[in-house]
């Protein structure tokens, strides 16, 4: 059985993309700050960086994609808490799992 993802009532829609963006610049700014203190670099290496070594590059990508996803998750869920309190509906529809 697959899992369907939430779908966002069309007024929460502009919210959720400006949380969206928001979150973003926060989880990058977050993740520049983390790279600084584990490695103690200005800039995280890119996958193409030929005078980086594997090891780098996924420790990078791994950093970076928790923190991503952990900022999206509290973002999103303190939205959601936002506009539940000011309007009492919670913004996503329930999951139909049937399907």
């Amino acid at each position: 059985m697959a899992k369907k993802k939430l779908k966002l009532p069309l007024v929460y829609q502009p919210v959720g993309f400006v949380l969206g963006w928001a979150g973003g610049a926060l989880a990058g700014l977050a993740f520049r700050a983390t790279w600084k203190a584990i490695r103690h670099e200005d800039e995280a290496p890119e996958p193409l960086d030929e005078n980086r070594r594997w090891g780098e590059i996924l420790l990078a990508a791994a950093v970076q994609g928790a923190i991503f996803a952990v900022v999206r998750s509290a973002v999103d869920r303190a939205g959601a808490t936002a506009v539940e309190r000011s309007i009492g509906v919670w913004p996503a529809k329930a999951r139909d799992d049937r399907d």
